[in-house]
Order: C-alpha cells, then structure tokens, then sequence
C-alpha cells in the first residue's frame, strides 16, 4: 500500500482530525493530482463501497456512461439519455451517479422526473440490470464514508480530487467505460488510472475543446482510448461523421423536470436535431466500447434506429415500471 493510498484509508475510516484531512487534499490539489494518487484513491473508496452482488458473467458485460461533472456547460443530463438508449440496445448499463452537485440536474434528479425508482438495495439493482439492462447506483447509498467527507471537502473553497473520483468508483465494477472529464488536461491522467485500476476491456475518455465532459457537436473533442492496458490519443470531430455542427446552446437543458422531457422527446422523436445528434454521437462511441457495434458508424446507425423505430422509448417505459415494482 502507498503512502497516499495509507492516508486515503485513514481519511475513509475517519481517523484523520478534520484539520489534517483538509489539509491532505488541499496538498494534494497544490501538488497536482497524478494517475498514481488518482487510482490510489479510487482503490480506498472502491473499497469502502457498498458493492452490487454481480454474477462475473454480468459484471463483465456492465458499462457506465458518466462524467465527472464540473464542467458548467447547463446542457440536458445526455449522458443519462445515452446510458438508457443502450439498455434499449440490450447493453447492461450499470450508471453511477447522484443528485445535481454543479449543475440544475444530477442524473437522480432526471431519472426519478422520469418515473423511475431510485430506492433500490443492491439486490434489486442487480434484478433491474438482468431484467432491463438497467440500474441506477445512486453514490450517497453506497459511498457511506462521504457522510463524514462531504462537510470537510465543502469546507475548500476549490475542487479536490473527489471531483475526479466517481467515475472510477462504480460499485458495480463496471469493466466498460464512455468517461467524460471536465478539462482536458486529465484525460491521459484518468485513462491510466483506469489501467492502474485493472480495467481490461475498453473505455474511452473524453473531454470537449469547448469544456464539456462529453463529445461536443459545437467543436472537437480530445480522447484517450483505453483496450487491453494500451492508451491511444485522438480527436473525435463530429463533420467527419456526418453530423451537423451545433453551438452549445443548442443542447442546454433546465431543472430536473426540463431535462426529463427534452429525454422524452428525443425517445419520441420530437427533439431538435441538435438535442437528438449530441445523444446519437455520445452513444455511438459507447456502443463501440460496449462491443455492440463492429465501428463507430454502426454504432450510430444502431442508435438512430433504437430511437427511429421505438424500441428506446418503449425500453424507458419498461424501465420505469420494472423500477417501481421491484
């Protein structure tokens, strides 16, 4: 065990004086966060789970589509459309999250705006994922340390690396990843901390050029695509796949009742063309880590049919109900 690892065990068992553990991240900040103390910190908070009884079987199969928030774009919950447009695809989209933190809607808020049951233990979390492909692990009922974390980390007056931590942290040890960051200059950081992590299949690690944890139709996107233990960098830029450039605007959502029903229009195509597109790209690209697609351009015309044809908007529906009865 490292030396950051020890204290980060200290810090989750609540052994450190107040005072120390503010002053371990704000060191940590000061010194800049590398993948070692990233992953480090992953592995304790991993630890201190509560975990999701997954068959080997499904806990390869899962993928989770999430960012790290942060980046103050206001744009609709897409990666919470995209995560529910793969389980109409018959993906297993084990989605970690939480209630809105820095923007007007965590992906909580939406899904429950949508109908969906968010107050499930473990053992109906993993029924929805065999019955649905779909499960939503809310972070405040399986992260217990941060009851003791939170009031220390709110007490710093900028961001730490828990801002980072909970894309890396999902309780259902999803293998499969579409991550978004909120700057670029943590996508190599966060694609070998995932390697670090034993991450054997594939992820993608994405951040905007225009400052959004997810592939942008308004300008390029930076990547690191992670299989097999081996990082390649690129540039995602949405023209080259036939999509129509759109300004961020385009895509901006409202509280968690607005971004519930842009979801719904785009699962009953009455969505604007931007608001469909930024799903459909996001999508593709996660469709290809998932395995689903043999290419990206599969993988959007296998999107685009699931929200074309219904399947998306009736697998929603499903969703809500297998939710709400378990």
């Amino acid at each position: 065990m490292t030396k950051t690892e020890e204290q980060f065990e200290q810090l989750f068992e609540n052994r450190l004086s107040t005072d120390k553990a503010r002053q371990f991240l704000i060191d940590l900040y000061k010194k800049g966060e590398t993948f070692d103390d990233i992953a480090d910190a992953s592995r304790v908070m991993r630890r201190h789970s509560v975990k999701l009884p997954l068959s080997d079987t499904l806990q390869e199969k899962a993928i989770d589509v999430v960012g790290t928030g942060g980046d103050k774009s206001g744009s609709f919950n897409i990666s919470t459309t995209v995560s529910l447009l793969l389980a109409s695809l018959g993906c297993v989209v084990a989605k970690h999250g939480n209630r809105s933190i820095t923007s007007n809607s965590g992906s909580a808020d939406a899904l429950e705006a949508l109908g969906i049951n968010l107050n499930l233990d473990p053992k109906a979390q993993v029924k929805m994922l065999e019955e649905t492909g779909f499960c939503f692990i809310f972070a405040m009922n399986h992260h217990p340390a941060m009851k003791h974390i939170m009031p220390i980390r709110k007490s710093i007056d900028h961001r730490t690396i828990f801002n980072l931590l909970g894309p890396l942290t999902n309780p259902a040890g999803a293998k499969k990843y579409l991550l978004g960051v909120f700057d670029p200059v943590y996508i190599t950081k966060m694609a070998k901390a995932l390697v670090a992590l034993d991450i054997k299949n594939r992820a993608f690690v994405v951040s905007s050029d225009d400052g959004m944890d997810e592939i942008s139709l308004a300008t390029t996107t930076q990547f690191a695509y992670v299989e097999n233990g081996t990082i390649s960098p690129g540039i995602i830029d949405p023209a080259s796949y036939g999509f129509k450039m759109a300004s961020k605007e385009a895509i901006l959502g409202g509280n968690a009742k607005d971004n519930a029903l842009i979801t719904k229009n785009i699962f009953e195509n009455r969505a604007t063309d931007a608001q469909r597109d930024i799903v459909l790209i996001n999508a593709g690209f996660a469709l290809f880590v998932e395995g689903k697609a043999g290419d990206i351009n599969e993988a959007f015309e296998m999107a685009r049919m699931a929200l074309e044809s219904g399947r998306a908007k009736e697998h929603l529906e499903k969703i809500a109900k297998v939710s709400n009865q378990l």
